[in-house]
């Protein structure tokens, strides 16, 4: 028997030693960060989403952030800063309804618009919107954003890198729906083609048809065309909302054509029964409205006493 064998043989022979976690072992335990253990960030990710090159100084690293919930899609452009992260501008998918786009928000085609929305409302904010207009008509061709010629010479477009968090970047996955909308939309996003729904990994080429599809929401046409046919009870329950709006499979492309346009036009549309902005002051006296003012002594005393007088 060889020496490392006979090693082996002792190392296997040992006892299992469970861990004793006595006054040494929590004086130095040290404990991980608090989004590490509520488990809301990957921050083996993060580090390298916002580490900017040293041969760039103070120019901020922009990440182009989304997050689903059950309701909505919120997509931001994010920079890192020493005191926190800093929100440049946001977009959410219920801001949809400004634009015509009532239901399904949270479907592809919703994160595709959201997507758009952040990108115009960004460029529109730094001054850019007018150099770099992006695809003014979605034919789900693969395309970047590239440098655009101005009076001042040639502009570079604005960047920003994709954050999907602790989400999943399954093929055809929503994140890169509202990546494809902000790339479209003007931004700078640096991508491939695989990701992208209609993306054949055999023969590495993308099927633009099918990715059009999914941008006007032709996969919900035809599942509701489908539905409506199998089972008309299921469908009545299941497209409920759309057919409150009158809205049925044919019409979802103009709809999503039409909200494309209203983005472009405004993205900063505010709602039509929105008043005028409040300021800080009626924020603070809307909040103390509800706040349960705090009693006196006498005051609880005499709370007391009463409720004796009820009991007795």
């Amino acid at each position: 028997m060889s020496e490392a064998q006979i090693a082996d043989s002792r190392c296997s022979l040992q006892p299992f030693t469970k861990l004793v976690k006595n006054r040494p072992y929590f004086s130095r335990f040290q404990t991980k960060f608090k989004r590490r253990r509520q488990g809301k960030t990957d921050y083996y990710a993060r580090k390298r989403l916002i580490t900017q090159a040293k041969n760039k100084y103070n120019s901020p690293k922009y990440r182009l952030v989304v997050r689903f919930t059950n309701r909505d899609i919120i997509t931001q452009i994010v920079t890192a800063e020493i005191s926190g992260d800093k929100v440049l501008a946001c977009a959410y998918s219920h801001e949809l309804k400004r634009y015509g786009i009532k239901n399904g928000l949270t479907n592809w085609s919703a994160a595709y618009a959201t997507g758009l929305l952040l990108a115009r409302r960004t460029l529109k904010k730094l001054g850019l919107d007018e150099d770099f207009a992006g695809v003014e008509e979605p034919d789900g061709e693969f395309t970047l954003t590239e440098a655009a010629e101005t009076d001042e010479g040639t502009r570079r477009p604005f960047k920003a890198v994709l954050d999907v968090g602790l989400h999943r970047t399954s093929t055809g996955a929503r994140v890169f729906a509202a990546m494809k909308g902000a790339s479209d939309g003007g931004i700078f996003v640096p991508h491939s083609e695989s990701r992208f729904p209609g993306y054949d990994i055999e023969s590495k080429e993308l099927d633009t048809e099918t990715l059009r599809k999914y941008i006007f929401g032709g996969h919900v046409a035809e599942y509701m065309e489908g539905l409506a046919d199998d089972d008309e009870e299921r469908y009545q329950g299941q497209f409920c909302k759309y057919l409150e709006n009158d809205l049925d499979a044919g019409e979802l492309e103009e709809m999503y054509t039409n909200a494309h346009a209203a983005i472009r036009e405004d993205p900063f549309k505010k709602d039509e029964d929105a008043g005028p902005k409040k300021s800080k002051e009626e924020w603070k006296a809307e909040s103390l409205k509800y706040k349960t003012p705090k009693l006196s002594r006498e005051e609880k005393r005499a709370r007391v006493e009463a409720k004796i007088r009820e009991l007795a």
